[in-house]
């Protein structure tokens, strides 16, 4: 897999992701501590993909 690639892919996993907090976020039975880990897992893939890019 090409960095390129592996970039690439680290931002589709991103947005997935965002998608679900904002998903979570909106329903009210969604425990805080699932959206705080979704969250977490959401900066890990974002601090990957600026250390990948620089």
């Amino acid at each position: 897999m090409t960095l390129s690639s592996r970039v690439q892919e680290l931002r589709r996993k991103h947005e997935t992701l965002s998608k679900r907090v904002e998903e979570a976020q909106r329903s009210p039975g969604t425990d805080a501590l699932v959206i705080a880990e979704l969250k977490k897992q959401k900066l890990k893939l974002k601090e990957e993909i600026q250390r990948l890019s620089h």
